[in-house]
């Protein structure tokens, strides 16, 4: 494919992981050691000089463009994500990898709340080839809606969009890995895999989900919906944010400690009403559902210097327990202190902290995007051929777009790149504690519908709405805390572009 590869090799205690990448006009021997983690680099220079077309291939039905070279890339930095690490990552590990790549990165780094999201609605996208991130799963979030709020949001979209791990959560990462047959990874072995992958510049399609709520906002998520169990971990777990990805595991644990259970109505058309994908159910009896009639309520640039095992699941049992009744707090995020590090950039850092969408918000009511031909307005019924769960108890809904939920816990194994589908599970009130932790716990590896727990319901959808009925909860879109109350989502297959490699 190019007149010579990048090549490299990552080692684990467990796998060696061979990966190929384009770059023009120079041979690279990359050695990474996880323990202590180091990484040696070794470049030959190659006389020699071909010029090649961009490559466009199909693999397993999903159609894959290559980035052009030289390849000018913006990378959009949160310094303060996860443990405040992002900074020191891009200077040690994925600066030399994007040059001799023949990648010219620029650095830009986030200042304040919705930053990223400003830039990108105001930028001259034409200088641009790539845009990267380098930071946790919200600042892909500010790009992608950043990028559906301008006046020529249908060919802005289609801007390659990159993803490197700098966060605590780091799912569309983990994701990506997954996707291109890489072995499971986490921490700085991640994001030296998904820097060889965005190396190598394939493009494949990307997902997006429109989402609307109850005041008329709209904006549009990559990754994920959740309300209950999944929510409160997200948004309670932020005060654990220092110690990475093991805030979740911590949040998890306390939320355990006191199970709430939510009342709400769910609605979903499922998958194989449009013909797509095989519609799949595990767990609850068809009884529990009924077909619906009624009424719901409804980024000019400055160049930068040089787990725990599945098996514990036999331990435990899947069975029903009472349930306290559902009640809420409220957490601040604890923000990361400013890190020291000094860079030629355009930006200067500051905290990219979560925020709360709220009613009225600017700019996501400036959103543009295609058409929701599958969803009503929020305050007219569903259409009757979409399914409706029984109104009742939940102790969490979950849908996905992308098959991690964090680094560490393959939520969605059935997901695949751009396979248009919403991956829609909820678990039902009677989960007792211990069967919730065997779900969870067995989730590392994506063998928790293998747990085989009568609450576990699963099933692939295109469109869904949700209705929390009681007064208190939260949800959450791709981790950002949104208002609370109605909601409802339909998927837009390959409405992006992702460097997945």
């Amino acid at each position: 494919l190019s007149p010579s590869v990048y090549i490299s090799f990552l080692t684990c205690t467990h796998c060696v992981y061979l990966g190929l990448c384009l770059s023009p006009l120079s041979l690279t021997l990359h050695l990474v050691s996880p323990s202590p983690f180091l990484c040696l680099s070794l470049s030959l220079s190659l006389s020699l000089s071909l010029s090649l077309s961009p490559i466009a291939v199909s693999l397993s039905g999903v159609e894959y463009s290559e980035v052009r070279r030289p390849c000018r890339i913006m990378v959009l930095l949160n310094p303060n994500s996860g443990r405040g690490q992002a900074l020191s990552l891009f200077s040690t590990h994925v600066q030399r990898m994007l040059t001799e790549a023949d990648a010219v990165p620029t650095l830009v780094i986030t200042e304040h709340q919705n930053h990223a999201q400003e830039i990108v609605r105001e930028a001259d996208l034409s200088q641009w080839d790539a845009l990267v991130i380098l930071s946790g799963d919200g600042l892909l979030f500010e790009v992608v809606n950043g990028l559906m709020e301008r006046e020529d949001w249908e060919e802005a979209i289609q801007t390659p969009l990159g993803i490197l791990p700098g966060g605590s959560g780091n799912a569309l990462a983990a994701s990506i890995n997954r996707y291109s047959g890489a072995p499971a990874l986490l921490g700085e072995e991640l994001l030296v895999s998904c820097g060889f992958l965005l190396c190598k510049g394939l493009v494949s399609p990307l997902d997006l989900a429109s989402v609307h709520l109850a005041s008329g906002q709209r904006f549009f998520s990559f990754l994920s919906l959740a309300w209950g169990f999944v929510a409160d971990v997200d948004i309670e777990s932020e005060r654990y944010r220092q110690v990475g990805a093991a805030r979740f595991l911590l949040g998890t644990l306390v939320r355990l400690a006191s199970l709430r259970v939510y009342q709400g109505r769910l609605a979903f058309l499922p998958a194989h009403e449009e013909g797509t994908v095989e519609d799949i159910v595990e767990g609850v009896a068809a009884s529990s559902f009924t077909r619906s009639s009624s009424t719901n309520s409804s980024f000019h640039s400055t160049s930068p210097p040089d787990s725990l095992s599945s098996s514990f699941c036999s331990a435990m049992s899947c069975g029903p327990v009472a349930n306290p009744s559902p009640t809420h707090s409220t957490f601040c995020p604890e923000n990361s202190a400013p890190d020291d590090h000094t860079l030629n950039t355009l930006h200067n850092a500051s905290n990219n902290a979560i925020k709360l969408l709220q009613a009225g918000s600017h700019t996501t009511s400036m959103l543009k995007g295609p058409p929701d031909s599958l969803l009503p307005p929020l305050d007219e019924p569903v259409p009757t051929h979409w399914t409706q769960v029984t109104e009742q108890g939940f102790v969490l809904v979950l849908a996905m777009y992308q098959s991690f939920l964090s680094e560490d816990l393959l939520a969605a194994p059935e997901a695949r790149s751009g396979d248009g589908c919403i991956h829609l599970y909820y678990v039902l009130e009677g989960v007792s504690r211990a069967a919730l932790l065997r779900l969870f716990l067995a989730m590392e590896r994506g063998t928790h519908m293998a747990c085989e727990c009568p609450q576990l319901v699963y099933r692939q959808v295109r469109a869904l709405r949700l209705e929390p009925l009681s007064p208190q909860g939260a949800i959450t879109v791709d981790g950002e805390q949104v208002e609370y109350g109605a909601i409802q989502a339909q998927i837009h297959g390959g409405l992006g572009k992702l460097i997945s490699g």
